[in-house]
């Protein structure tokens, strides 16, 4: 699948309407924007049951500042709604390909148990 623009209109309804959602925060006049975007690009041929999309934070930037992107690239993984992860930096594809993988493979219940203990100011159960 191909990488998808994100923008304030669509935002909400890509997040909604897909389980697992990569987003690139980038710019065009970023030097690491660019080499991570064809890795970015290619590595979206592999997750055919993902959306990979990419935040233009020049043109984006009441979205880019709902989620406090200070440095870019920034990558953002959505599951089911949630922010699994969230931070700056470039990733090589190897990198890139198993922090995905591990985000499918995450138990979400799990996940949400956890939330909801922080939430509360419960400890969370040690694993």
């Amino acid at each position: 699948m191909a990488t998808v623009e994100l923008t304030k209109d669509n935002f909400e309804g890509i997040i909604a309407d897909h389980g697992l959602v990569i987003i690139d925060f980038w710019a065009a006049w970023c030097g690491p924007c660019q080499a991570f975007g064809p890795i970015f690009e290619q590595v979206s041929e592999r997750f055919p049951d993902a959306v990979f999309a990419k935040v233009n934070t020049d043109q984006e930037r009441e979205l880019a500042g709902t989620f406090g992107i200070q440095s870019i690239p920034t990558l953002m993984i959505f599951r089911d709604k949630i922010i699994i992860y969230s931070q700056p930096g470039m990733l090589p594809a190897k990198a890139l390909v198993e922090l995905v993988t591990k985000a499918r493979e995450l138990d979400m219940d799990e996940v949400r148990r956890e939330i909801a203990a922080s939430q509360s100011g419960a400890a969370s159960p040690a694993h």
